[in-house]
């Protein structure tokens, strides 16, 4: 059987003022979504350093949106550590409930 890609549309953005047409294999919504955000955080950016060029500003929100995801990496970094120990101690209870289970028969 034939592997499709889905269908891609067509989703229009603007982003610091320029506009930009995509081609989105996903929800065209959360395109959308993203662009908003990221249109947001540049206008920040940019209203913070008015000097700025376009391609400073472009850099530093990836800076920014790079901070975010190793923050949000080691978050889950974090959680997966965490999980792990609580499973290995309920996986020892469990454990020992069925010795203690096995022993009263």
């Amino acid at each position: 059987m034939e592997s499709r890609s889905p269908e891609k549309q067509t989703v229009r953005v603007t982003i610091l003022n320029r506009q930009y047409t995509l081609r989105a294999a996903s929800d065209p919504g959360d395109i959308e979504r993203m662009a908003a955000q990221l249109d947001d955080l540049m206008l920040a950016i940019a209203a913070k350093a008015p000097n700025a060029d376009s391609t400073h500003v472009a850099v530093l929100a990836c800076l920014h949106l790079a901070d975010k995801l190793n923050a949000l990496d080691r978050e889950m970094e974090a959680l997966r550590r965490s999980v792990n120990q609580t499973s290995e101690t309920c996986r020892g209870m469990i454990e020992e409930l069925i010795r203690s289970a096995g022993e009263g028969e």
